[in-house]
């Protein structure tokens, strides 16, 4: 071994460890956004010669009333789906409990997890089926009468987020319980005797060391909402006239459906809802920022 490198062998060491995945993820991560970009940019139907076209593709975005529908439903996913991340703490803060039987109810929650999000679709549109779904048994149960939620226009997308919120919520809820097993005690048993209890022990002591837990559930909400395809398909597959449609859907119907096969098209989309991720995580971080470095 080299002198240098023997001298440098505990700087170099986490370099060498962390080289394989920092190879994987700029051959399968950064290296397809920048094609994806660049795809942007030309006419190309996937098989034949790539022709560029500019900002020919953004344009006609601007253009597409489809577009406008999928973006206004993606922002209500996002909006929607924040619910997801105090509704998972508020589950953990149940569960975080030394009580008889508790793994079974901490593996009851956290079961829809781990199952597929076709399963989860299935599931749903079960039960919200007007003629014989469970929701509407318990409406008429009481006297109301059936809704067909995933054939009215304006309750589809809100029926697909509910759906969506059940496993996302469960996983929130694993990355808290994993920060409240992490939690400094001396921390807590000071606030105790400052005499905080309640809501004050939550948002004084418990939140702030909870801070790393909150950034990825964050982070991983705003991917789940803005990648919200499989629901969207196997519930609506788009329907009813479009109007559950997102993004992601929308990129699936320009470029790989018989619809389409329009790629350029397609990547314009996928450009967009990277951008309006990027944006959303980045303005998240700030603010984090800005938190610490007031305190």
């Amino acid at each position: 071994m080299p002198i240098w490198l023997r001298r440098h062998q505990q700087q170099f060491a986490p370099l060498i460890f962390l080289a394989p995945a920092g190879l994987m993820f700029t051959l399968y991560v950064v290296l397809p956004i920048f094609q994806s970009v660049s795809i942007s940019f030309v006419a190309w139907d996937g098989l034949g010669e790539k022709t560029y076209i500019g900002l020919a593709n953004y344009s006609e975005l601007l253009n597409d009333d489809a577009f406008y529908t999928s973006l206004k439903n993606n922002v209500i996913w996002l909006v929607l789906y924040m619910l997801a991340i105090p509704a998972g703490l508020f589950a953990a803060l149940y569960l975080n409990q030394t009580v008889r039987g508790i793994r079974i109810y901490k593996s009851l929650f956290f079961f829809p997890f781990v199952i597929s999000q076709v399963v989860v679709g299935l599931v749903f549109a079960w039960f919200y089926d007007p003629s014989n779904g469970l929701m509407n048994i318990l409406l008429e149960s009481v006297g109301l009468g059936p809704i067909a939620v995933l054939a009215d226009e304006t309750l589809a997308t809100y029926g697909i987020i509910l759906a969506g919120l059940w496993p996302q919520t469960a996983y929130c809820m694993i990355l808290y319980l994993t920060g409240l097993n992490a939690l400094d005690a001396e921390q807590i048993e000071a606030g105790r005797l400052d005499g905080a209890r309640g809501w004050r022990m939550l948002w004084y002591i418990i939140l702030p060391q909870l801070r790393p837990a909150t950034f990825i559930a964050f982070v991983v909400t705003v991917i789940g909402a803005l990648r919200s395809f499989d629901l969207v398909s196997t519930m609506t597959d788009g329907g009813p006239w479009g109007s559950t449609r997102v993004l992601a859907f929308l990129m699936y119907e320009q470029a790989f459906s018989e619809y389409g096969f329009r790629m350029g098209y397609g990547a314009a989309i996928a450009v967009v809802l990277f951008a309006i991720m990027m944006i959303y995580i980045t303005a998240f971080l700030c603010k984090m920022y800005r938190d610490e470095k007031g305190r």
